[in-house]
């Protein structure tokens, strides 16, 4: 018998970061950052989490989520080549999309 631990939020945030990467590998090709907010991290994680299946659903989460809505964002020009995007929670728990300054480099 293997018995697994639970998944804490912590853990499933750094899934989020892993997910995220492909995406920011293909933003990067059009020089386009992308940035979430703790916030935006942890509702994600939450929404993705489920008790029985663990991290299982956070792909869909994160293509509900962020993928098809920045996908439909810059498809409508909202967003150009070379700009920072930060992913923030929006009052009412829902994620908002907005240029931001570039992060500084540590």
């Amino acid at each position: 018998v293997v018995i697994f631990r639970t998944l804490g939020l912590e853990q499933i945030e750094r899934i989020v970061e892993i997910q995220l990467s492909s995406l920011r590998a293909r933003l990067a090709e059009r020089k386009i950052t992308l940035e979430l907010s703790s916030a935006a991290k942890e509702l994600v994680a939450r929404e993705g989490f489920d008790p029985v299946y663990g991290a299982r659903p956070l792909r869909r989460t994160i293509q509900k989520e962020i993928v098809q809505p920045l996908a439909m964002r810059l498809l409508r020009n909202e967003f150009h080549d070379g700009e920072h995007i930060l992913i923030d929670v929006a009052p009412g728990g829902v994620l908002e999309f907005k240029k931001a300054s570039a992060p500084v480099a540590v």
